[in-house]
């Protein structure tokens, strides 16, 4: 979202109970797993459609680009009925974006599911605009990193299961003959998320917001202002190649383990391997959760983007099992980044928290735009060379964590 142009936190912060970090944990799974079946919609329906990368990257291009597009009105529709309200409208939208896979499947129409996955990223920018700033204030503000960190986990265990049960229920249905059934396969996948996202939006009706969580509504300031701080508007451009890398890797590993370089894997077999990239990122958020109590964010952050570099370039080096696994591995470094950069760059902010929240959602569109680059690299250069664009995305990072995250907020208005 930009920045909800009336919204911000309160400058204290609100106890965060079990029943309400249970109820925001289970959103970060849910949007985990509908974010990371994009991995195995693209090369599915990338053979469907007889697409070239560049095309297929349009997955990711209408699914993150509608973090751009909705991220405004979704910080003022939460800024207008709350947190909760902001939710349930966010899981319903995603719902809708679920079913209409239906029809985009039964006409075997690639813009239709184009379409239905820019309505489903709209109901999941919703939620990330309310929830991520919503555990960030609540509790401690010390250990935001950590809070974050920890839900962010969850966010990563979704990811981690969403590619062996997508990989199943849709390259299982693959046959060389019948186009129809190709294109159906996704069906029973994408009702099913439609039924248990309705049934959230019932539960979370539920829940119990402490008073001082709801958004508070505030003399509305211009965006130039926020980005005074130097600390949010590197954090801003963090988020942005963050985002782009961790997707942009996530899309290609399918073809990538696949292509005579790697193991010249089926797609069957290489979607499941796709579980420890995402599994990799789940395990590194609990440990770097409990780090994140003795060593500083920053420093972490830098390590873990350094290391990613040399994974990388180590697996665009050498092929077979190392190129692989180091490929692989990057997931594991990815586990603090997000859920790091966010809360640094929120850091100190005060009454602008909700301003610079959305700033960094609206950079969320670094998932559409840098996959998308890399498909038109792996269409010209070749698809093992375009990972360089992804370690590229890490060194600055790196630079973001060493120095770029260090607050200069008298700069701030």
């Amino acid at each position: 979202m930009s920045m909800p142009s009336a919204s911000a936190t309160t400058g204290t912060s609100a106890p965060l109970t079990m029943s309400t970090l249970v109820s925001l944990t289970s959103l970060f799974f849910m949007w985990g797993f509908i974010t990371a079946m994009n991995d195995i919609l693209i090369p599915h329906l990338k053979a469907l459609f007889e697409l070239n990368f560049t095309q297929a990257m349009l997955v990711q291009f209408c699914f993150f680009g509608a973090y751009f597009l909705v991220s405004v009105p979704a910080g003022k529709l939460v800024s207008k009925v709350g947190y909760k309200q902001g939710i349930i409208t966010g899981l319903l939208a995603a719902a809708v974006g679920c079913l209409m896979f239906i029809p985009s499947a039964k006409l075997a129409q690639y813009w239709m599911f184009l379409l239905a996955l820019f309505v489903l990223a709209g109901g999941i920018t919703i939620l990330q605009v309310a929830a991520n700033p919503l555990v960030t204030i609540m509790g401690n503000p010390n250990t935001a990193s950590s809070r974050l960190t920890m839900t962010q986990a969850f966010n990563s265990l979704g990811t981690t299961i969403a590619p062996i049960i997508g990989g199943v229920l849709i390259f299982s249905a693959h046959t060389a003959t019948n186009a129809q059934a190709d294109a159906e396969s996704v069906i029973v996948p994408y009702l099913a998320l439609a039924i248990v996202l309705a049934v959230m939006a019932l539960l979370t009706r539920r829940l119990a917001l402490p008073a001082e969580a709801q958004p508070a509504q505030l003399e509305d300031r211009q965006a130039s202002s926020v980005l005074h701080h130097r600390h949010l508007k590197f954090g801003v451009i963090g988020i942005f190649v963050y985002v782009g890398a961790e997707v942009s890797i996530g899309s290609f590993l399918v073809n990538y383990f696949g292509s005579a370089h790697v193991l010249s894997m089926p797609e069957s077999q290489a979607a499941a391997y796709i579980a420890y990239y995402w599994g990799g990122a789940m395990v590194g958020r609990f440990i770097g959760a409990a780090l994140m109590q003795r060593i500083q964010p920053g420093v972490l952050l830098g390590f873990n983007s350094l290391a990613s570099v040399v994974l990388i370039v180590t697996s665009v080096l050498t092929n077979g099992d190392i190129a692989m696994w180091s490929m692989l591995a990057v997931g594991l470094c990815n586990s603090i980044m997000f859920p790091t950069i966010f809360s640094l760059a929120l850091k100190g902010l005060g009454e602008q928290t909700a301003k610079a929240s959305g700033l960094l959602c609206l950079a969320i569109v670094g998932g559409a735009l840098i996959p998308l680059l890399q498909g038109v690299l792996a269409d010209t250069l070749g698809l093992t060379l375009s990972f360089l664009l992804p370690a590229i995305c890490y060194l600055y990072i790196g630079f973001y964590g060493l120095k770029g995250a260090k607050p200069d907020l008298q700069t701030g208005e």
